[in-house]
């Protein structure tokens, strides 16, 4: 860790991220693989088109609701680490390193490796490298980003808005689909006859894990330029965005393939696009979601580094990762070690035959657990530290904050029910963390 004295330019970030780069972030880190995957499985456990409308609608407002919970928090204790921050003011420093150990080796790198498997399954069908062409693909797209952001803040935030500009469209042109076919007045591509019986929670999780991501731009608060309301700004305006593309790109799947033709599908956005334009809609939508895929894994990278930076600089023994090359605007190690983490989980998806899926299981549990803490970490902190300013304040406390935690709680079961095997790796990495933090604190007391 640099020696230079707290406070100093060494050791702490410049505030040089605008609003709209922020809100760049928060909407790339939600708009990813969920809303090309995720609508046919929630189609197969509702029981109707408004029914599933609704389950996106809600998951939109709790999304919303966490959003506010993460504002306070981050206008309030504006830190790189985001939610590790919080919750290590809010439990103590034993939580926030569990919390900042699963990020690094659970959250961040297994959505890393997630994304980087839809975007080499979606390449992989229009560029035909044999069967090792998916992973090959998904581990240099990790290798790519990795460059970029080291090469500055300047080129990954930049590179962040240029993207977050053409998935914006993608999603609008998958809206307009379900508009022409409507126009049109075509009858869904598939009756429908209605998909059969499921469960509302593994429908709510499929939603919810399509509207996840968005509380890693406040890893941003200690960056932006107006420290007060920038954040705030941030957070809301970028889930107002993503809670209405997705409205309206569900509208769209239902309008042109029917509930029961978008259960069926295994790619609704480009059977969809099919139908509407032809086989040139069809090329396009893969097109955009490789670029969607792109994006959140670009945000992730921005965010991720960062609260790996935060929890290393917090904990010297972890020494390089808590170093900031300010030349460069960057956490450059700790952005070494994350893509070097994804690298492996890469590994592990390709053993295992089912990249996608086995990554889903082995983050979701641990990712709604921590968003449960981060919750209650709202109340904790207005109790402990009741005379910080607070620019912003949850509306509704303190029934906004329970709601937040009561759902997260919920979604913690439905994914154990749901991932009953990938929930044991995913814990165990978790629980790994405690090993870790032991050993750095035994180093800690032989320190004289």
């Amino acid at each position: 860790m640099s020696e230079s004295a707290p406070g100093s330019p060494q050791e702490h970030p410049r505030r040089q991220v605008g609003v709209w780069e922020a809100i760049s972030v928060c909407v790339g880190m939600v708009i990813g693989a969920g809303i090309f995957r995720s609508p046919s499985i929630v189609a197969a456990n509702v029981g109707s088109d408004t029914e599933m409308l609704l389950a996106w609608a809600f998951g939109g407002a709790m999304s919303l609701v966490g959003a506010l919970c993460f504002a306070e928090m981050a206008a309030a204790f504006p830190d790189p680490g985001g939610d590790y921050h919080f919750l290590t003011r809010a439990f103590g420093r034993r939580a926030g390193f569990l919390f900042a150990w699963s990020r690094f080796a659970v959250i961040h790198t297994g959505s890393m490796a997630m994304l980087a498997f839809v975007l080499g399954d979606y390449l992989a069908e229009l560029v035909r490298l044999g069967p090792l062409g998916s992973p090959a693909m998904a581990a240099l797209a990790i290798v790519v980003l990795a460059g970029l952001n080291l090469s500055g803040l300047r080129a990954g935030i930049g590179t962040q808005v240029g993207l977050m500009a053409l998935v914006f469209a993608g999603l609008i042109a998958v809206g307009f689909a379900g508009v022409a076919l409507a126009f049109q007045g075509a009858a869904p591509a598939v009756a429908a006859a209605g998909p059969s019986a499921g469960h509302l929670g593994t429908a709510l999780v499929f939603v919810f894990l399509a509207y996840g991501g968005w509380s890693d731009a406040a890893t941003l608060s200690a960056e932006m330029r107006d420290p007060r309301r920038g954040i705030t700004r941030a957070l809301l305006a970028g889930m107002a965005i993503v809670t209405a593309l997705y409205l309206f790109a569900n509208w769209a799947y239902v309008r042109g393939l029917g509930l029961a033709g978008v259960a069926a599908s295994q790619a609704p956005a480009a059977d969809l696009l099919r139908v509407a334009f032809g086989p040139a809609g069809e090329t396009a939508i893969v097109v955009v979601v490789a670029i969607t895929t792109i994006t959140s894994m670009n945000a992730i990278l921005i965010a991720g580094a960062r609260t790996t930076y935060a929890a290393a600089r917090d904990n010297g023994g972890l020494g390089a990762l808590g170093e900031w090359q300010v030349a460069r605007g960057t956490p450059g190690r700790a952005i070494v070690a994350i893509a070097a983490v994804a690298l492996l989980l890469v590994g592990l998806g390709t053993w295992t035959r089912s990249g996608f899926s086995t990554m889903v299981d082995f983050l979701a549990p641990v990712y709604w657990l921590f968003l449960t803490l981060s919750g209650a970490a709202v109340i904790v902190l207005r109790r402990r530290h009741p005379g910080a300013p607070r620019p912003f304040r949850v509306p509704g406390y303190p029934w906004l904050p329970l709601a937040f935690m009561a759902t997260s709680a919920c979604m913690v079961y439905a994914a154990v029910a749901y991932v009953r095997i990938g929930t044991i790796l995913g814990v165990a990495v978790l629980l790994s963390g405690l090993a870790v933090l032991a050993i750095l604190e035994r180093r800690t007391m032989k320190k004289p």
